[in-house]
């Protein structure tokens, strides 16, 4: 698994409340109708998310759900992230985020960045949070990622047809 934790100093970690965050994204032809799927983990409590969008990508809906997770957090708090999209983990721990800012929103062959306004919504959000993100095997073992996909799937079902 790979980490990069992004935090402001002003967030004091060791009196953050711990949450897990399992995180997915899918979509039903890429474009197509997408939905997002989120377990929270806090303590003994758990919440479980999901949205849909009409027409997006598969690789907007991972983010959106990760966006998803963090915006329910009602403080500041110390957040694992576990994603199996590695567009999003990388983004993170590869510091791809850190460079597409420093080019001026352009990736490495000069090409704007895709979904800049999700990133830079995302990256608002992790201001106020400790987050950490891991990458797990997607569709695999995993119960939560597998949760999640079920969840992201069921509101792309349950929308089918409206726009």
């Amino acid at each position: 698994m790979s980490e990069l934790t992004i935090s402001q100093d002003r967030v004091d970690a060791p009196s953050l409340t711990k949450v897990i965050a399992y995180t997915d994204g899918a979509c039903s032809g890429n474009p197509g109708p997408g939905g997002w799927g989120v377990v929270l983990l806090c303590s003994d409590k758990r919440k479980e998310l999901s949205g849909y969008e009409p027409d997006t990508t598969n690789n907007r809906m991972e983010i959106q759900a990760v966006i998803a997770a963090l915006s329910v957090l009602q403080r500041p708090c110390a957040i694992e992230v576990y994603s199996d999209s590695a567009y999003v983990v990388h983004a993170f721990t590869q510091r791809w985020l850190v460079n597409w800012q420093r080019n001026g929103w352009k990736t490495s062959t000069k090409q704007p960045v895709l979904n800049k306004d999700l990133w830079q919504a995302l990256l608002r959000l992790c201001e106020t949070h400790k987050v950490s993100f891991k990458k797990v095997k997607g569709h695999a073992s995993d119960k939560e990622n597998n949760r999640c996909d079920e969840l992201a799937r069921q509101a792309i079902q349950d929308n089918r047809g409206r726009r």
